[in-house]
């Protein structure tokens, strides 16, 4: 997949003075048995019609089934992925519980050339992850995001960038 664009919201709370992100697991067969490079940042594409911030928070909700946490938005901007896919991300202070996550679903042939069509969850799981355990766990081009993000609120609050 090359070109493209996706954006994306990193969820983050401190909790016994660390810092913890929700990230989701990716769903179907070819993630199933995988930890590292297998997580993500919940994100989803869009198209010059729609504002980044916009398919940021409807991705969040369709992907997690979770609300938008209140709260300003940071940027924590680009990065390429392999593929050639840019993702933008922004992230927001929240407290949400992972059990209440009900994920979309995608369908896709399973197993491949059978004919056979299947629906999996766009995430079997989601978690609070520590950066450290996040930086083993996400997929290669989202941990800059990760770093920004540390930069960020390392030394206390920086001023907020509007995400809506």
């Amino acid at each position: 997949m090359s070109g493209g664009q996706s954006a994306g919201l990193l969820v983050y709370r401190v909790r016994d003075g660390g810092t913890q992100v929700l990230l989701g697991h990716m769903g179907g067969p070819f993630w199933s048995r995988r930890h590292a490079g297998a997580w993500t940042v919940p994100k989803g594409e869009y198209t010059a019609d729609e504002r980044p911030e916009d398919a940021a928070r409807r991705e969040f909700r369709e992907e997690l089934g979770l609300p938008v946490p209140e709260g300003p938005w940071l940027s924590l901007g680009e990065s390429r992925q392999r593929g050639g896919k840019t993702v933008r991300v922004w992230s927001v202070e929240g407290d949400l519980d992972p059990a209440r996550a009900v994920p979309g679903t995608f369908t896709m042939e399973w197993p491949r050339g059978s004919g056979v069509l299947r629906e999996f969850p766009e995430l079997d799981r989601v978690a609070w992850l520590s950066p450290a355990d996040a930086e083993e766990a996400l997929v290669a081009g989202q941990r800059v995001f990760l770093e920004r993000l540390a930069r960020c609120i390392g030394d206390g609050r920086p001023p907020a960038v509007p995400g809506r």
